[in-house]
């Protein structure tokens, strides 16, 4: 049954569904709209607040409530490493990247490879696969994990909440452009934080504290169903063994090779409170996580134009760099209200969470493999009073809505700036920004298309599904940004073909990852052994160093750089300060320079090359 909503939780819901349009059209009313700059960096004058709050709440949509929370109930607390990582990797996105960002003067990430390397097709190789990803991992999950949600909680039709979900989210996004995200996301990340500690604040009180957690996860047992087939023959194996080698625990039990795989699939894991673990571990290896998980995660916050957007709206580098330091020190804060709630929620519903995979999870929640995604929304139904359901339900929107909206501005961003003006250069600034909005609805339609297949394919991990796709595709992109940036070397063909051969070996794993599924717990693993035995972090590491050696190679044998494409387009070059190489390269910076000829406000013009030139007089101060 799902939650008796009342007239608290609904108030509370219409009270933040206002405020939160409020700052949508507050953006509309105060911020200019009328060329690129302004409707997709916001007129680069936000602070550094609205920025880190916009990079967390963009980061953490509904799918980290359900996935966080479902992986530390399938798990353990090992899935908290990657907020940890993305902390140490936002430093590296504030004083290594976004230099070289903020003096190049781009708009898209792949605008600045266009002028690292001169050509069109780097450009566009990665505004195609950079909306690609979107559907496979950001838009398609966010739809379907928030409406898991709404259909648990509320008992409403699947594609009735995603519809629901796309009309709020659209209406938001198309009115202010960035600057509507940047302050709707502000609002959000607060209700967030609030509403999710009052609820771990709940959990650990129903639990007994961290203590009692610790005493009850390794217990929090599914009862098996002997009726199911699954569990029946897990039954008779268990009663027999233990008569033939007189065995009276279970742990011993468990140990013994005729069931361990068996009984396994029904307890917690014995690993559950290490975060990181054995290089053969199937959840979190550690070398696998340091030296394949980190390529995904540069490449996430460093060269992913969702994630670098909200900082290349700054007003000053010191207000983007304040905004990666934030960002950094709350990433923290996930592990302990998202992913321990997770596990908290499993030992209080150990049948439904804990389920038997089989028939017993086919039967509760839909999914044969396991249904540890339901251990967020489950807490929220049992536990929050009234009220305080609505503030959780307020919580979980507010993760989607600016997951999403957030998604929406980059995508149509990319489309806009990095396709679209490569056919219509002398487009207008109304016709622009009418594509964009457009090129959402589009966006959607393939995302909405793709949620099926994605249902089949995630297992009963939804995060890990996340993370296992931008493993297969991520590398290489994060190869050759750092190739660009560190190494004047780097040639457009080598990071052309590293690229390509990156896409080619990643779109054979997800394809080989689609085809041979993960067998249910206990069953025989008939999948392939690069599929069985290569973990997709230690294909992750694979990928990343093979185009990093190939980008090298390809780039010795070809041409060298000019100095048009090193001048401020490397770390090492950023500083430059050449005035009049500098006013070459804002007379042909293909995102201003467009938005300027098409708009008649003379005044938004200069305020356009102020905003730009009080980036370049602070990085020359910073040298």
């Amino acid at each position: 049954m799902g939650i008796k909503v009342d007239h608290w939780d609904i108030s509370v819901l219409i009270v933040y569904l206002i405020a939160l349009l409020s700052a949508g059209f507050y953006s509309l009313f105060t911020h200019r709209r009328g060329t690129i700059t302004d409707y997709f960096l916001a007129g680069r004058f936000v602070t550094w607040l609205p920025i880190g709050a916009s990079l967390f709440a963009t980061n953490i949509g509904s799918e980290h409530f359900i996935g966080l929370a479902g992986s530390g109930a399938a798990s353990g607390i090992a899935v908290g490493a990657f907020e940890l990582n993305a902390s140490v990797i936002l430093q590296l996105l504030g004083w290594i990247f976004l230099p070289v960002y903020i003096a190049s003067g781009v708009s898209t990430l792949p605008e600045y490879m266009k002028k690292r390397f001169g050509g069109d097709r780097i450009q566009m190789y990665l505004a195609v696969i950079s909306l690609v990803l979107y559907i496979f991992t950001k838009i398609s999950v966010n739809l379907y994990s928030g409406s898991l949600f709404l259909a648990e909680a509320l008992e409403w039709n699947t594609w009735l909440s995603i519809i629901i979900i796309l009309s709020i989210t659209t209406l938001i996004t198309v009115t202010g452009g960035l600057a509507a995200v940047l302050y709707t996301d502000t609002l959000q990340f607060f209700v967030m934080i609030f509403g999710a500690t009052v609820l771990t604040i709940l959990s650990f009180i129903k639990v007994g504290g961290f203590q009692g957690l610790l005493d009850a996860y390794g217990g929090a047992i599914a009862e098996v169903n002997i009726s199911s087939r699954e569990g029946g023959n897990l039954l008779n194996t268990m009663i027999l063994t233990a008569k033939e080698k007189n065995i009276t625990s279970l742990l011993q039990l468990s140990n013994e090779p005729t069931i361990d795989s068996r009984l396994r699939c029904s307890l917690p894991s014995r690993k559950a409170f290490r975060l990181l673990r054995e290089i053969n571990d199937p959840d979190m290896p550690w070398l696998g996580f340091l030296l394949g998980q980190t390529p995904s995660s540069i490449w996430y916050w460093c060269a992913d134009q969702m994630m670098v957007q909200r900082t290349l709206a700054a007003k000053s580098l010191s207000h983007a760099q304040g905004a990666t330091l934030m960002t950094g020190i709350i990433k923290q804060i996930p592990i302990f209200i998202m992913v321990i709630p997770g596990m908290i929620s499993r030992v209080l519903y150990p049948n439904e969470i804990g389920c038997f995979p089989g028939s017993d999870c086919l039967k509760i929640c839909g999914h044969r493999n396991g249904c540890s995604n339901m251990a967020y929304p489950k807490l929220v139904i049992d536990l929050m009073p009234s009220g305080l359901r609505g503030l959780m339900l307020t919580v979980m929107l507010a993760a989607l809505i600016s997951d999403l909206t957030s998604i929406f501005n980059s995508a149509s961003t990319l489309f806009t700036v990095d396709i679209y003006q490569k056919w219509r250069r002398n487009a207008q600034n109304i016709e622009l920004m009418i594509v964009g909005r457009v090129f959402i609805a589009v966006l959607v339609g393939l995302s909405v298309a793709w949620i099926p297949i994605m249902q089949q394919s995630q297992g009963s991990e939804l995060y890990i599904y996340i993370q296992a796709i931008a493993a297969y595709f991520s590398p290489p992109i994060a190869s050759v940004f750092l190739c660009a940036i560190l190494w004047k070397r780097c040639s457009e063909k080598g990071a052309f073909f590293g690229l390509i051969y990156g896409l080619i070996i990643g779109f054979i794993r997800m394809i080989l990852t689609f085809v041979y599924t993960d067998p249910i717990c206990g069953e025989d693993d008939i999948r392939p052994w690069i599929i069985k035995n290569i973990h997709y972090m230690y294909f992750a590491m694979f990928s990343f160093g093979s185009t990093v050696i190939l980008v090298v190679i390809v780039s010795f044998f070809s041409a060298s750089p000019t100095l048009s494409q090193l001048h401020r387009l490397t770390y090492w070059t950023a500083w430059d300060s050449n005035k009049e190489d500098f006013d070459n390269q804002m007379h042909h910076s293909s995102l201003s320079i467009n938005s300027q000829l098409h708009t008649d406000n003379n005044v938004i013009t200069v305020q356009e090359n102020e905003s730009k030139s009080d980036y370049l007089s602070e990085l020359g101060e910073s040298k």
